[in-house]
């Protein structure tokens, strides 16, 4: 995406951050979140290091003096995770929904944007402007507002409870935030259903409108690819045997070749809800997707099988010397459930048998939740008020989130990534990721919110 602001909004007033309250909004949700999404965005929370107590401790007040009860727990006294309950009358048993996101961010060079990264600010057309505004402090502030709010108003769960995490680490890898809590303070983050980021942005699909909603993220298998050689004077090529030559035939084969594909159950259901068969011919599947819209064919097709994308080389340490070994990183991802042997039987049907050693630096092994829950049944009412005739579709992240960590802590878990936008759609929204000119338009932090308040009422009564 470009630095401008996004097309097709409507007019508004210039806003800066400390004058949030002059927009003119008639939704209360909607200006509170983008007043606490303006204030996030303004604690600089890059990780590393991430720094994020001063974000951390700005929530745990707004949600303490709503009457939550709030503890902030970590590994270290500078990055405490929030955890948030909101309690059923005399402990009634029942589910726990949790609301969960993180508050680090990926790193942003002030010069590349159009607006301070950390200013918060909302421009005339209501759009809000920072890193973490799509990745995914959004996410934060709306589900913090939507816990709130339903606290102030006297809302209880008339069973179960309400729970709100928002971690810390994310951004690489969540050893000191989802996985340090699952680890070491399981019982206090247990939950039933959750929902986190992962999708819910609209897109186009023949002709109508869908949100899709994240069922599941793939594994990682990141692996070295080393090819050998022999060093000598690089003024005397012959002499040698150049290792770097030796790697270009295996980096030209993951650029030329795919792999066979590995179906899994959320892409199968994604391609059902589609009225596109997958079963026995998922290469016509994808070709068919292509002809109705080769955009988001580009976004599925991860889905459906093993990918690897090379991204950094090292070989000789000299311009003078040939160089003896050459070390390829590749970015593995693999489909649900997918162990060692199946993703190295893959590999090599791209790179071949011989020629290269492999060495794996990364393995975790993608996980998912069923697409007919209580959960997915409280989304598509949600939408079915918010934006009548528009379809939910199931949808696999080919990246991953701390949905995985649930999971695989809790196996009964259902877990969702959710975070509805309609004034951005898909393809405005998802390369703003980790790009400069990050922004959301304040009318979706309204819808979001509105959303996670519906959830928990479905769900909690």
């Amino acid at each position: 995406m470009g630095g401008g602001p996004c097309p097709g909004h409507g007019p508004g007033r210039t806003t800066v951050p400390g004058s949030l309250a002059r927009m003119s909004v008639e939704d209360p949700l909607q200006l509170e979140a983008t007043e606490v999404l303006s204030r996030l965005i303004r604690h600089n929370t890059v990780n590393p290091p991430g720094n994020e107590r001063p974000a951390q401790e700005e929530l745990a007040a707004l949600l303490r003096d709503a009457g939550l009860e709030v503890e902030l727990l970590g590994s270290s006294e500078e990055r405490p995770n929030l955890i948030a309950r909101l309690r059923a009358p005399d402990a009634a048993p029942g589910p726990t929904l949790c609301l969960l996101s993180h508050v680090d961010t990926v790193l942003a060079h002030a010069e590349d944007w159009t607006h301070d990264p950390w200013s918060g600010a909302v421009d005339e057309d209501g759009v809000l402007w920072g890193r973490g505004a799509q990745d995914m402090k959004s996410q934060t502030a709306t589900e913090v507002v939507a816990a709130v709010s339903l606290a102030r108003e006297g809302w209880r769960p008339a069973r179960g409870e309400l729970l709100g995490v928002a971690v810390v680490d994310e951004e690489v890898g969540g050893a000191e935030g989802a996985i340090w809590l699952t680890d070491n303070h399981p019982d206090k983050v247990r939950c039933d259903y959750l929902l986190n980021e992962g999708a819910g942005a609209v897109f186009p699909v023949d002709g109508e409108r869908a949100y899709g909603v994240c069922l599941a993220e793939k594994g990682v298998f990141r692996f070295r690819l080393i090819t050998d050689g022999e060093a000598g004077h690089a003024s005397n090529p012959r002499l040698g045997s150049n290792s770097l030559l030796t790697m270009a035939p295996f980096l030209q084969a993951m650029a030329d070749r795919q792999p066979a594909f590995d179906i899994t159950d959320p892409p199968r259901a994604l391609f059902a809800e589609l009225g596109i068969p997958l079963d026995g011919d998922p290469v016509g599947a994808l070709a068919e997707m292509e002809r109705r819209d080769p955009v988001l064919a580009n976004l599925v097709a991860p889905m459906l099988g093993v990918t690897m994308a090379p991204t950094r080389i090292t070989a000789s340490e000299k311009i003078n010397v040939i160089p003896s070994r050459t070390v390829v990183s590749v970015d593995c991802r693999t489909p649900l459930g997918t162990d060692d042997e199946a993703a190295l039987r893959r590999i090599h049907e791209v790179l071949g048998g011989e020629g290269y050693r492999i060495e794996v630096t990364e393995r975790v092994i993608g996980n998912g939740s069923p697409a007919e829950t209580p959960l997915m049944d409280a989304i598509r009412s949600f939408i079915a008020v918010e934006d009548a005739g528009a379809r939910v579709l199931p949808t696999m992240l080919p990246a991953f989130t701390d949905s995985r960590t649930f999971r695989a802590a809790f196996p009964e878990c259902v877990a969702y990534g959710f975070f509805p936008q309609k004034h951005m759609s898909l393809y405005e929204s998802w390369p703003l990721v980790h790009n400069a000119d990050e922004r959301i338009h304040t009318n979706d932090l309204g819808l979001a919110t509105r959303c996670y308040r519906h959830v928990a009422r479905t769900l909690l009564g």
